[in-house]
C-alpha cells in the first residue's frame, strides 16, 4: 500500500490518497480531518500511527504504507 499527500489550493484542503500495489486509489480523505472507517481498508487499530505518518509525510511524494 501506498501514501500520498496532496496540497490543496485557495479554499481547497489537503487530502491524503491511499493506493494499493498497483497504483489504485482505494481511499480519499482530507488530511485535517479524523481518520474513519480505516477497517476497509485493512488499517484498523493503527489510527495513531497513521496520523504521525500523515504528519510527516512531504506533499506530492509518494511513499510506501508501512506501518
Amino acid at each position: 500500500m501506498y501514501i500520498i499527500k496532496v496540497k490543496g489550493k485557495a479554499k481547497i484542503p489537503d487530502y491524503i490518497q491511499l493506493r494499493d500495489n498497483d497504483f489504485v486509489l482505494i481511499a480519499y480523505f482530507r488530511a485535517d480531518r479524523p481518520l474513519k472507517d480505516l477497517h476497509r481498508y485493512g488499517l484498523e487499530g493503527k489510527e495513531v500511527e497513521l496520523a504521525a505518518v500523515i504528519e510527516q509525510l512531504e506533499f506530492g511524494k509518494l511513499q510506501p504504507l508501512n506501518l
